[in-house]
């Protein structure tokens, strides 16, 4: 197994940090990343692709390769590698081209945890205002979707399943974060879609109850929906299955997408990263038995579930900023 990571310091000003688990072992995600096949379906933000011209992966290599962006334009990008420890570290420079100076300085450590990896990641910059500026870029360019891709691609690889996974940490105590995803008086403030309003008309939020809630959002449309919940260990995990039906409770369709999933799995995981930092991971997939058209529609959808998830984290975070 590979030695635990150093403790990360305190958070520096000029430094950013992500962290991901994934459930996979090491070797997994380390060829993942690595091989050049692997990495060309999943690494950049939704809706890029990627092209490798050469790849060299030793200290002093090169990564040369190009990531096609969805509205056809091209980011030539070199890496160069400074330290390569096969299975546990990466060091390298990223967002460098041969006329142009890299970003900053990536340090990755890969960790096995009852068989599974945690991701550690460290980008350095020259200033504490580059931080804020970079920070500013990946979020608007949904750069941190690309480490939900890899969770995504490693579940479709190692079980078979497609997955929708997006991450987002907040500033606030787990207890905090997990009260507003099991109150329906917080939660229905933040959940539905950018322009929508939501009222629960049941909540019953404990293994084995039930929510049946409605949404209205702009035409006159009107969307209701019914959750049962599965799991609910408190403060690090909910799992629970929606599906939409009528306003008589009775199974419907999405009235946008009627070839989505008729019943969806939610995972939320929890997990503290300070004393006032939370990461919460939500994993998405079809539940029961869905054709292979739904599953389709599914899988094409995850750029508009980004959107929503994202939308509806913001409104969280202002939620939680105006506390």
């Amino acid at each position: 197994m590979p030695a635990n990571p150093p403790k990360r310091p305190a958070d520096r000003p000029d430094e950013l940090y992500i962290t991901r688990v994934y459930d996979a072992p090491v070797s997994a995600v380390w060829d993942a990343w690595t091989d050049t096949e692997q990495v060309a379906k999943w690494w950049g933000p939704r809706g890029f692709t990627l092209t490798t011209h050469s790849k060299d992966l030793r200290v002093g290599g090169h990564w040369t390769y190009i990531m096609h962006g969805p509205d056809g334009t091209d980011y030539p990008n070199k890496t160069t590698y400074y330290e390569v420890e096969p299975g546990r570290k990466l060091v390298y420079d990223h967002g460098a081209s041969d006329d142009r100076p890299p970003l900053f300085r990536v340090t990755v450590f890969f960790t096995e945890e009852d068989g599974k990896t945690r991701m550690d990641m460290t980008m350095s910059l020259a200033t504490p205002e580059a931080a804020t500026e970079i920070k500013k870029f990946i979020k608007k360019a949904g750069g941190e979707a690309t480490w939900d891709r890899l969770a995504e691609y490693l579940g479709k690889e190692r079980a078979g399943k497609e997955l929708f996974v997006i991450n987002r940490t907040f500033s606030a105590p787990i207890e905090t974060m997990f009260e507003v995803w099991t109150n329906p008086d917080h939660f229905s403030q933040w959940i539905p879609p950018t322009g929508f309003t939501m009222k629960f008309i049941r909540a019953d939020i404990r293994p084995g109850g039930s929510t049946f809630y409605v949404m209205t959002g702009g035409n006159n449309l009107t969307m209701y929906g019914r959750a049962h919940y599965i799991e609910i260990a408190r403060p690090h995990r909910l799992v629970y299955t929606q599906e939409f039906v009528d306003e008589q409770e009775n199974i419907s369709r999405h009235p946008l997408a009627p070839t989505w999933p008729p019943a969806m799995l939610t995972i939320v995981t929890f997990t503290e990263e300070g004393p006032d930092k939370t990461r919460v991971t939500v994993e998405w997939q079809p539940h029961g038995n869905s054709t292979a058209e739904e599953i389709a529609t599914f899988v094409q959808s995850r750029a508009g579930m980004t959107m929503g998830w994202t939308g509806s984290f913001d409104k969280l975070e202002a939620k939680l900023a105006a506390r």
